[in-house]
């Protein structure tokens, strides 16, 4: 006797769109290209407002190249590929790459971050064991995915990290959502095509990156990863190619 298929997965549900500001903290440069910055292209030409702050300037994430020189070159990257789907404002809070800490400085720094740009939505990356394929995730995206999670809390309690309050950043219990790029257990989307090529032009801002890491051509490797990326739940959203995030409401 063979067991029952599994029943079919829902429908991923349209992302809220009654906001105005997001803020998207990842650990690397790059993980927002990987992730979902075609969303954000699409959110951007509609006339709303994303940030960008990064954990780390990616030193560690190049091996032909020494921390010191991968450093500057990355932080470039980034601000490019955010600059090719809209987005001015790149901030860097300086955790060491490959090795960064889940705890309260780093929950303290992006409190900070969220008490300084007042989001509606904040975008992270998956902060699961695994990614949907089963295969192991970093240390570094896990850390900062959960830091995430709970400085969204912290940003809004006054008796956390009162210090802020003295620089000036008052609490802000605003953040309505967080939505988790590249989560292996999705329930709403974005979809691609407005965004895709733009999207496709972001990925490829990291081509020194997108060079060590495979010898195919950049171009069609940001192409063919995005177009697989964004197939991947189409089928849960009506056909169409989709940037797929679970998403937690407060």
């Amino acid at each position: 006797m063979t067991d029952p298929s599994p029943p079919p997965l829902p429908p991923l549900r349209p992302m809220p769109d009654d906001w105005r500001r997001a803020l998207a903290v990842v650990a690397h440069p790059d993980d927002l290209e990987y992730g979902c910055s075609a969303a954000v292209a699409a959110w951007t030409a509609g006339g709303r407002e994303v940030s960008y702050v990064l954990a780390t300037r990616g030193e560690a994430g190049i091996d032909t190249l020494p921390p010191a020189q991968a450093r500057s070159l990355r932080e470039a990257e980034q601000r490019a590929a955010a600059a090719a789907v809209g987005v001015t404002t790149v901030e860097f809070l300086g955790h060491p790459d490959g090795v960064i800490e889940y705890g309260t400085r780093l929950r303290r720094d992006i409190a900070a971050a969220v008490r300084r740009h007042r989001p509606e939505l904040v975008l992270t990356l998956n902060h699961r064991d695994t990614w949907a394929t089963g295969a192991w995730n970093t240390p570094d995206h896990v850390a900062v995915g959960r830091a995430v999670l709970d400085a969204v809390a912290d940003a809004g309690n006054r008796w956390f990290f009162p210090e802020l309050t003295g620089r000036g950043l008052p609490p802000w219990n605003g953040v309505r959502w967080v939505a988790v790029a590249n989560s292996p257990a999705p329930t709403h989307a974005v979809p691609a095509g407005p965004g895709f090529d733009q999207g496709v032009r972001s990925l490829l801002a990291h081509r020194t990156y997108l060079e060590a890491l495979s010898d195919a051509d950049p171009e069609t490797y940001a192409r063919r990863f995005l177009a697989d990326s964004t197939g991947t739940h189409s089928a849960r959203f009506g056909g169409r190619p989709a940037v797929a995030f679970e998403l937690f409401g407060r």
